[in-house]
């Protein structure tokens, strides 16, 4: 039996590349920048086996990618080779992506658009584009931002020297080894981050836990929620609303997501809250009646109606302000305005979260209510919603006092300023907006009502009142 004699890389690859270059030439097609030059190759040929020798023995025995990878660099055809290593990270990445969990991962890629539904098995992958499939393995920390960039660079220059893009520009040797070592030193040896591993335990343990949490467990929870960065907990919470509205989540699920959510929101970032906004409104719009109003109900577990859309958040304002001045002068209204005033402050529970588009109303009917129906009982105004109604006349400010001063003049409040109990009422009301008025006339013309409404209902028509506050308040 002969001796088998192993060539130098360099012995095997470049008389090959010579013979096709001269095959080209022969049938009369173009030679010319198809392959590396024979400079190129030789830096090839000098470095590839080191290079290959480096990776574990057990990792090269299935790495196909590898061989092609060898040929094609071999052979002079870059393009074709970096190709190679390219398809073996996407690969890669795509198994990163199911054994974090697949709900998660298509929550962070799509979540939040219409196309979200369609994307829920591994075979969907396929279907994301290799920028969103490395922009999503960034945000979930399964790969470090490092590596991103370095995957980013490689992506961009596979684009640009790719066959199917025609370019002048070719990558050389050196270029192309490094990419090799670089998505084989931080693509196919790189694990998750503790943080990342976190996140995916929790998901996991949520979904298939029978039982109540517990007290301690629920603290457990929220420590660690406490721990994790803000693009980590918009993931969660986007997965765990994902759970919630689904149809066949066990109620359990559901009271356990309903236990830890509030802590979880709180530690998201108020973008993510809006556009979860956005996708319970479009729950509604596609009439998709049931996640609709799981969702609400998720919104109002984490105290987060203020971040509903701004058209749906137009519509229940208007129907509970519409509802809540039918109920102030209905009977036994004392007992039932409460809970009408709590929702509606659970939607706009500042400043920032009162539209222009429906503050005027809000203002006039808050005011009708807290300035009260002149009875002596509480001093007509109901208890367990005066101070619901405190907080929002608080909040007006320089931006909104005008809409309170104005309401003065409606024919509703202006009736019941005859009574002493609501001009005094009515005082309480401007001095909680006086006291949080920074703009100098509107100050002004607050300071008139102060001083003058508990003795004088009609200083509100005034003449001398008209033209304080000329420029700053719209008469009806």
């Amino acid at each position: 039996m002969s001796d088998i004699v192993v060539k130098k890389t360099n012995e095997l690859i470049d008389p090959q590349a010579q013979l096709i270059v001269g095959f080209l030439q022969q049938m009369g097609l173009p030679s010319d920048n198809i392959i590396a030059d024979q400079g190129q190759r030789a830096i090839i040929g000098s470095n590839l086996d080191a290079l290959i020798s480096s990776i574990p023995a057990e990792h090269r025995k299935d790495a196909r990618y590898l061989s092609k990878f060898v040929v094609g660099a071999g052979f002079g055809l870059f393009d074709y080779s970096l190709n190679a290593v390219w398809n073996e990270v996407v690969l890669k990445l795509r198994t990163k992506a199911i054994m974090y969990g697949l709900d998660i991962f298509y929550d962070a890629a799509v979540g939040g658009s219409k196309a979200r539904e369609f994307y829920s098995t591994e075979e969907h992958l396929s279907s994301l584009k290799d920028s969103v499939l490395l922009d999503t393995c960034r945000k979930l920390e399964l790969i470090s931002d490092t590596t991103y960039k370095k995957l980013k660079h490689i992506l961009d220059m596979r684009n640009d020297t790719g066959i199917s893009h025609p370019t002048s520009y070719s990558i050389n040797a050196f270029e192309l080894l490094g990419y090799l070592q670089n998505c084989v030193q931080d693509v196919l040896n790189e694990h998750p981050t503790a943080a990342a591993l976190q996140v995916q335990s929790f998901i996991a343990n949520l979904k298939t836990l029978t039982g109540p949490i517990d007290n301690a467990t629920k603290q457990s929870i929220e420590s660690k929620i406490a721990d994790l960065p803000t693009h980590l907990c918009g993931n969660l919470i986007r997965t765990v609303f994902g759970i919630y509205v689904a149809s066949d989540t066990d109620p359990t699920v559901r009271k356990n997501i309903s236990l830890i959510a509030p802590k979880l929101w709180s530690a998201c970032a108020d973008e993510t809250k809006y556009k979860l906004g956005i996708v319970l409104e479009g729950y509604n719009v596609n009439l998709y009646k049931e996640k609709h109003e799981l969702g609400c109900q998720f919104f109002e577990v984490v105290g987060g109606q203020a971040f509903r859309s701004p058209s749906e958040r137009a519509i229940i304002i208007d129907e509970l302000l519409t509802n809540l001045i039918n109920t102030h002068n209905a009977w036994d209204n004392f007992h039932h305005e409460p809970p009408i005033a709590a929702e509606l402050y659970s939607f706009v529970p500042d400043q920032v979260s009162v539209s222009d588009n429906f503050a005027q109303r809000l203002f006039k009917v808050v005011m009708i209510c807290r300035i009260g129906n002149g009875v002596q009982y509480n001093g007509g105004v109901s208890p367990g919603a005066k101070s619901y109604y405190d907080s929002l006349i608080g909040m007006a400010g320089d931006r909104f006092a005008p809409h309170v001063m104005a309401s003065l003049s409606h024919y509703e409040i202006k009736a019941r300023l005859g009574t002493e109990r609501c001009r005094l009422h009515a005082r309480d009301a401007l001095q909680m907006v006086r006291a949080v008025t920074i703009n100098l006339r509107i100050a002004e013309c607050l300071d008139y009502l102060i001083d003058r409404l508990p003795a004088d209902a009609s200083c509100v028509d005034s003449q001398e009142f008209r033209q304080l506050s000329v420029g700053h308040i719209v008469w009806g």
